[in-house]
């Protein structure tokens, strides 16, 4: 019989792995509350149109990447392939919108992707979204809280800020024209993705990782220089803000997304620790999207930051916390008939010390091979229950990291042992 395996591109995540994960994902949900956010938890799968609306049809998510399916009513259904269209829906479906709403997400995402280092067909993304507030201070203020989230990683010196405007539709359409007139008339150089890009979605030819492209778009027409007074005002006022917070920043002009809904601010978190693969957290204004989605006019911003691309940054640098190698504080060795005594004494220990990470032995065996388990979890402690310990109510604590003496004490007496 063949052998089942996972499907290309979508990872399992071993216990090894996952306290990376734990660790990443605890700083960043105490760094949201600290700022105010609350979760959302949306569903994995949604209705096709809500995609195609959003993320745009002219996109490379919705022409080549989506996952998608006709369900058994015949329906057309997607895995979700970002999370704010679907935080969108369901801002719009359950009434969210008539106050400022700041909103957080967390959870697997999926696109049809050649799988490589930093890129998954399901990943996993955190997300930020804002609703009903317009002025740069919102834009600002994520991006403070982003560079926060560096500093608390200790990777600060290792990311760096770019930025940009979009301007609003106006300024983007006449820029958009400016930028295909002088495309189209050195389209033999261009390469064959950005020719196909020039016909429905020439924005992003900006973004082509071609050198012979990016060499010809030095000399073209600058988004900047299209921008409306409003988007300029906007930017300005943000540039002023993140100057006096002091987050550093670059001004990229070519800077866009690979989303159609995006206006006036958007930014991207990159890094040269990760190869090719350098975007580590991203985002933008959005502030039509609600109501091109049917909703009531609302201007939003937010970003997506990527899990898997961010665990590999902080592992590659070393800055992931050395207490994460150590999953268990106490190991209880059980020698003997006293399964029942051991048990019993675990649980009393687990009461009185919430903290403590405390695996038991089982499945019986000799002293010496269970001794041997309790060094291999990286336990500071072997807490050893023998038919001696049992009928005294005992326990003796070796240290296996320390040269200390042994020591057997009532479980109370341990409890406080075990707490200084």
């Amino acid at each position: 019989m063949k052998q089942l395996r996972a499907i290309r591109g979508m990872n399992d995540l071993l216990p090894e792995q996952s306290p990376a994960w734990q660790y990443v994902e605890a700083t960043l949900s105490e760094l949201f509350a600290r700022y105010g956010y609350r979760e959302i938890r949306t569903p994995h799968l949604e209705a096709t149109q809500l995609f195609s609306r959003a993320v745009g049809e002219a996109t490379d998510i919705v022409e080549k990447e989506m996952y998608t399916f006709d369900d058994k009513s015949g329906d057309s259904i997607t895995l979700r392939p970002e999370g704010t269209a679907g935080t969108v829906r369901a801002a719009i479906q359950n009434n969210l919108l008539g106050q400022a709403q700041r909103l957080w997400y967390f959870g697997p995402m999926f696109r049809y992707e050649r799988p490589q280092k930093g890129r998954l067909r399901q990943f996993h993304q955190f997300g930020v979204e804002v609703f009903g507030i317009e002025g740069p201070d919102i834009d600002a203020e994520i991006l403070i809280m982003t560079a926060r989230l560096w500093r608390q990683l200790g990777i600060s010196e290792h990311v760096s800020l770019q930025l940009n405007s979009l301007g609003n539709a106006a300024s983007r359409a006449a820029y958009r024209d400016a930028l295909v007139g002088y495309l189209s008339e050195r389209r033999a150089q261009l390469d064959e993705d950005s020719q196909r890009r020039l016909e429905r979605n020439p924005l992003r030819i900006l973004d082509s990782k071609s050198a012979q492209t990016q060499e010809l778009l030095a000399n073209a027409p600058c988004l900047l220089d299209f921008l409306d007074e409003e988007s300029t005002a906007h930017l300005t006022r943000l540039r002023e803000l993140l100057d006096a917070a002091q987050v550093r920043y670059e001004i990229n002009p070519t800077l866009v997304r690979g989303l159609d809904y995006y206006d006036k601010t958007v930014f991207e978190w990159v890094t040269g620790s990760l190869g090719a693969q350098g975007t580590v957290c991203a985002g933008g204004r959005y502030d039509g999207l609600v109501e091109q989605m049917g909703g009531k006019g609302t201007p939003a911003v937010g970003f997506g930051l990527g899990v898997e691309r961010l665990v590999l940054m902080l592992e590659t640098l070393g800055a992931l916390p050395k207490t994460l190698v150590q999953q268990v504080d106490a190991y209880l060795v059980a020698v003997g008939d006293v399964q029942s005594a051991a048990l019993a004494a675990a649980e009393q220990l687990r009461d009185a010390l919430p903290w403590l990470r405390l695996q038991a032995h089982c499945g019986g065996g000799s002293f010496k091979s269970q001794m041997k388990k309790a060094d291999k979890s990286g336990a500071d402690f072997a807490l050893i229950i023998g038919e001696n310990e049992a009928v005294n109510g005992q326990i003796t604590v070796k240290f296996l990291r320390s040269e200390r003496s042994q020591q057997t004490l009532a479980p109370a007496d341990l409890a406080a042992l075990l707490q200084s």
